[in-house]
C-alpha cells in the first residue's frame, strides 16, 4: 500500500468538473474501464487511455460512447451473432473503485499504474440486460411497494412508533461472507490429509503464518484503504499445516481462510464483493500464493461459501434508524420479518437455479460440511434464545442488544455465485412473502404458527406437504428419506436445478414482478447455464477423470502380492474400463454421458452423470484400500 493514492471516487464526485478534475490531479491513474455484468456474473474491462476518456468525457458519461460484442458477454439468446452489439452505460450512482497494477510502477511518479473502473449497465436493442440492472430493478420494486403498503395500512409501521410522514427512504442493506483457499503453486495435499485436518479441527481460528499472514494482513489493510471496513480475516475449517523449507520459508500451503467486511446497499454491497474478490486474488499472488474461490475444490473436504446477510430498515427523517424486522415486541421477528423470511423458503426452488449455477456450487451442498441441503430456516428455541443453527439454508440474525442487527443469512451461495441476481432474487421473493402477511392482516402470532408447521398439515401460504422449520441438526437428527420427505429432494445436478424453472411457472412469476427477470432473461440465463454444464463436464472433467483413471496403475509385485492384492486391482481395473474403455459390444460411461449431451437428452446425461461421480468415488476408495495393504511400492 502506498501513500497518496485515491482509491474510490464517491458518487457525490461523478459530475464532469470533479471526474476531470481527479484524473488531471492523479496521472498515475492511465486507464478507465466501463465494468459490466452479463448474466454468469463475468465482469467486463476494456482499458480505455484516460485521454481518450477525458477527449469525450460528456459521451462517456452521460451517453453511450462504449460497447462491446455480444461474444464477450453471455448473453445468449440476446446478443446473437446477426444482433451483437451491446452498448454500456456508466452508473453515476455508485462508488467507483480504481484498481492498481502493483507490479507496474511509473518511476516518474513513483506510483503503480491505476485503472479507473466505473460499473455500468449492458442494453441491448434499448433494454437493460445485466445483471446489475436486474439487481436495482429488484431493489427498486422492493422499496415502491414497501412505500405502497405504508400508505394503504399505516397500523404496520405504527407498532413502531412512527407514521409513514417520518420517512425519509428505505434502506435495502446487504453483506456477503468471502470464503477461499490458498495454496502455494503446483501443491496439492492428500485428501484424506485435509480431510482429518478437518475433523480434528487443526485449523479453525488458529493464527496464520509466513507469506499466508502478510497476504492476508496487506488484503484487509488495503480493503481499509477502499472504505470497505472489513471487520475480521481468519483460518476457516479447512488445511493441513504447513512445511518449513531449509531458508526458513513456509511452502506447501494448503490452507482455507474467509474475510467479512461491513454491509452496504444491495448494489453497491455486490460491487464490493466482485472488487474485494479482484483484491484478495491479486494481493495472495504477490506474495506468491494461488487463491481459488471454486466452490468444492476437493471433494472430501470442506467447500467455500458466500454467505449473503439480508436486512431492510427505515431512515427517518430525525436520522433515526429502524430495522423492519426486528420484532416489536416479544417475539422473533416482525410481521414482515416473518413474511420475508417464508417468501424465501417458499420460492427457494425458483431462486437456486440462480444461486447454485455451477457443476462444482452443487458439489458444496452435501451432508456434513456445514453447507445446507434443505429449504428449512431456525429462529431459536425462545425469542430470547436466539439461534446459530449452521445446518439451514436461510438462519436468522439477531442481537438481542442491538435491534439495528437483525437480518437473514443465505448460506447457500458460494464465491461463483452471481451475486446481484442472488441478491435479486432473494429480494423479490422477501418481497412475495411480506405481500402475503400484510395484505392477509396476518398476526406475529400467526406467521410463527405456519412457519413452524408439520409435515402435512394445512396452511394458507406454504405447501402442505413440507416442513420449514427445524431446531435441530438436519444432517445428525434425520434420516435422508426424512429430510428429502420434509424439505423437499435437493437437486443433484444443474439439469434438476434448471428444471424448477418450469416445474413452478408461479413461483417464476414472483421473480418477474414489475419485469425484474422476463422470459428473455430467464431463458437466456437457462441457455448459459446449461451450456456451460455441458461443455464442463464434456470437456474438463470427462478430461479430468481419464487423467485421473490412467494414473491408477498396478502397484504389486507378482512375487509379493498377496491373493487379495490381486483381487483388489481386477475389481480396480473392471471398474476403470466401465468408466472410460469402449468395446465392439459395450460404450463406456464417459461415451454414454457425450452421446446424450450429442443428442440433447439432458434427462439420461443427468443420471449418467450421477453415475460418474459415484463410480469415480468407488475407484477411489477401492485404489486407495489396494495401496494400504501393500508393503512395498
Amino acid at each position: 500500500m502506498i501513500n497518496n493514492l485515491i482509491y474510490t471516487i464517491p458518487k457525490d464526485k461523478h459530475s464532469k468538473e470533479d471526474v476531470k478534475s481527479i484524473l488531471i490531479n492523479h496521472p498515475e491513474i492511465k486507464f478507465v474501464s466501463f465494468v459490466g455484468i452479463d448474466l454468469s456474473g463475468n465482469d467486463t474491462d476494456e482499458k480505455i487511455p484516460v485521454k481518450v476518456f477525458l477527449d469525450d468525457l460528456d459521451s462517456f458519461l452521460y451517453g453511450v460512447a462504449v460497447q462491446t460484442d455480444g461474444s464477450s458477454v453471455v448473453l445468449p439468446g440476446i446478443a446473437t451473432l446477426n444482433n451483437a452489439k451491446v452498448d454500456m452505460v456508466a452508473d453515476l450512482d455508485c462508488k467507483w473503485f480504481v484498481d492498481y497494477n502493483y507490479d507496474f510502477i511509473d518511476t516518474s511518479l513513483d506510483k503503480p499504474i491505476g485503472t479507473l473502473r466505473i460499473p455500468c449497465f449492458l442494453y441491448h436493442d434499448g433494454k437493460a440486460v445485466d445483471s446489475r440492472h436486474i439487481l436495482s430493478s429488484a431493489i427498486k420494486t422492493f422499496k415502491e411497494n414497501l412505500i405502497d403498503i405504508f400508505n394503504k395500512k399505516p397500523e404496520i409501521i405504527k407498532a413502531y412508533g412512527i407514521t409513514k410522514e417520518d420517512i425519509d427512504e428505505v434502506v435495502i442493506t446487504s453483506a456477503t461472507e468471502l470464503e477461499f483457499w490458498v495454496k502455494t503453486p503446483n501443491d496439492n495435499a492428500e485428501v484424506e490429509e485435509l480431510s482429518t485436518s478437518e475433523v480434528l479441527h487443526e485449523h479453525y481460528w488458529t493464527r496464520t503464518k509466513g507469506s499466508v499472514r502478510t497476504a492476508l494482513e496487506e488484503t484487509l489493510l488495503l480493503m481499509e484503504a477502499y472504505g470497505f471496513e472489513p471487520e475480521m480475516g481468519h483460518k476457516e475449517v479447512g488445511g493441513v499445516r504447513a512445511k518449513l523449507d531449509s531458508s526458513g520459508q513456509f511452502n506447501h500451503i494448503m490452507e482455507q481462510l474467509e474475510v467479512d467486511w461491513k454491509y452496504a446497499d444491495a448494489v453497491q454491497a455486490a460491487d464490493n464483493e466482485l472488487f474485494v474478490k479482484i483484491l484478495t486474488q491479486e494481493t495472495f499472488r504477490r506474495n506468491g500464493l494461488e487463491v481459488t474461490f471454486m466452490p468444492k475444490p476437493l471433494d472430501g473436504v470442506a467447500g467455500s461459501g458466500m454467505h449473503i446477510h439480508l436486512g431492510v430498515s427505515l431512515k427517518l427523517k430525525n436520522g433515526k434508524r429502524i430495522n423492519l424486522f426486528h420484532a416489536t415486541k416479544e417475539d422473533f421477528l416482525s410481521v414482515m420479518g416473518y413474511g420475508a423470511l417464508m417468501g424465501i423458503l417458499k420460492n427457494y426452488e425458483v431462486m437456486n437455479p440462480f444461486i447454485s449455477s455451477t457443476n462444482n456450487a452443487l458439489k458444496r451442498l452435501r451432508p456434513g460440511f456445514e453447507a445446507p441441503i434443505c429449504i428449512v430456516t431456525s429462529l431459536g428455541l425462545h425469542p430470547t434464545n436466539p439461534s446459530r443453527n449452521r445446518t439451514v439454508l436461510v438462519g436468522l440474525i439477531r442481537d438481542l442488544s442491538n435491534p439495528a442487527a437483525t437480518r437473514f443469512e443465505l448460506r447457500s451461495p458460494n464465491p461463483h455465485s452471481n451475486a446481484y441476481i442472488a441478491m435479486a432474487v432473494s429480494y423479490m421473493s422477501m418481497l412475495d412473502g411480506i405481500l402475503y402477511a400484510v395484505n392477509n392482516n396476518k398476526t406475529e402470532e400467526d406467521l410463527l404458527k405456519e412457519l413452524s408447521k408439520q409435515y402435512g398439515e394445512d396452511s394458507d401460504y406454504l405447501e402442505k406437504n413440507r416442513s420449514y422449520r427445524s431446531e435441530d441438526d438436519v444432517f445428525e437428527d434425520f434420516t435422508e428419506e426424512e429430510r428429502n420427505k420434509m424439505y423437499g429432494t435437493a437437486p443433484a445436478t444443474i439439469y434438476e436445478n434448471l428444471s424448477a424453472l418450469d416445474k413452478y411457472p408461479e413461483k417464476i412469476n414472483v421473480l418477474k414482478r414489475n419485469d425484474v427477470l422476463t422470459d428473455q432473461l430467464i431463458n437466456s440465463f437457462k441457455m448459459a447455464t446449461l451450456q456451460r454444464w455441458c461443455t464442463e463436464i464434456g470437456n474438463r472433467i470427462i478430461n479430468k477423470y481419464t487423467h485421473e483413471i490412467r494414473n491408477f496403475k498396478p502397484l504389486h509385485s507378482l512375487d509379493k502380492a498377496l491373493d487379495l492384492d490381486v483381487s483388489n486391482w481386477m475389481k480396480i481395473n473392471e471398474l476403470r474400463h466401465y468408466i472410460m474403455k469402449d468395446s465392439y459390444t459395450s460404450k463406456s460411461l464417459f461415451t454414454r454421458i457425450k452421446s446424450a449431451f450429442i443428442d440433447e437428452d439432458y434427462s439420461s446425461a443427468s443420471k449418467l452423470y450421477l453415475e460418474l461421480e459415484s463410480k469415480m468415488e468407488e475407484l477411489r476408495n477401492l485404489y486407495s484400500s489396494y495401496k494400504k495393504n501393500l508393503l512395498d511400492i
